[in-house]
């Protein structure tokens, strides 16, 4: 960029945007091959204990932090739980919420549609993955006084970070599961948190088992998610 590329707005400095370009025919042939790579995407519950290289952890984290948000604000923390000890205190908290769920949170319906899934309040990967990730969101900040700051659209922006997240880790080559016990204020606790942090997700990244089997699901069509106007 050369030192003159840029603009001041209302006293801001902007400075100037070219987006890489390639021909027609390379556009669709990337935008194929995407997403025929994410298309082969699954949750996985079976996690094997092999290591991850932490460079690999660190760089999907920053992937996700690109994600747009509200203002700019970037209203969120990835904390990375690689501590055994953690991870246990992690998955017995979360095990106590996910069988109150099932024994008296969620309706029949709702239990009947997970049936095809395979789920219990067992949660073993939350142990058994060399990392979780857990992603918290932040409605506020606080400056240097103690004075809330507010942020602005927090659970938009979070969830967009999230799935550049998922997508980083598919990317990488690494298998991950979203998973949210809730009521989840225990994840505050166990990882003491600052008052203006609230759990938002949590995932479970690593390998997947030797021997690995997901649901035999199939993706809507594209008539059933685009409308063209």
């Amino acid at each position: 960029m050369e030192k003159q590329d840029f603009i001041l707005i209302e006293g801001y400095k902007h400075i100037r945007y070219i987006q890489k370009k390639f021909d027609e025919n390379e556009m669709i042939k990337r935008a194929s091959d995407f997403f025929n790579y994410n298309n082969q995407r699954r949750s996985i519950r079976d996690f094997s204990d092999k290591p991850v290289p932490f460079e690999i952890i660190e760089n999907i984290i920053k992937t996700a932090s690109t994600a747009p948000s509200g203002a700019n604000k970037q209203p969120w923390t990835f904390c990375v739980v690689k501590s055994p000890e953690i991870k246990k205190k992690i998955r017995i908290a979360a095990e106590v919420e996910e069988q109150k769920s099932y024994e008296e949170r969620m309706s029949d319906e709702w239990l009947d549609d997970l049936k095809h899934l395979g789920t219990d309040a067992n949660k073993p990967f939350l142990e058994k993955a060399p990392y979780l990730i857990i992603v918290f969101k932040r409605p506020y900040e606080v400056d240097g006084n103690g004075e809330k700051c507010q942020n602005y659209y927090v659970n938009e922006s979070v969830g967009l970070a999230c799935g550049f997240l998922i997508s980083a880790i598919h990317n990488a080559g690494l298998v991950t599961l979203t998973h949210t016990p809730s009521p989840m204020r225990f994840l505050e606790k166990i990882l003491n948190r600052p008052s203006n942090e609230r759990a938002f997700l949590v995932l479970p990244v690593g390998y997947e088992a030797e021997k690995t089997y997901v649901p035999d699901i199939e993706r809507k069509a594209l008539n059933d998610v685009m409308e063209l106007y």
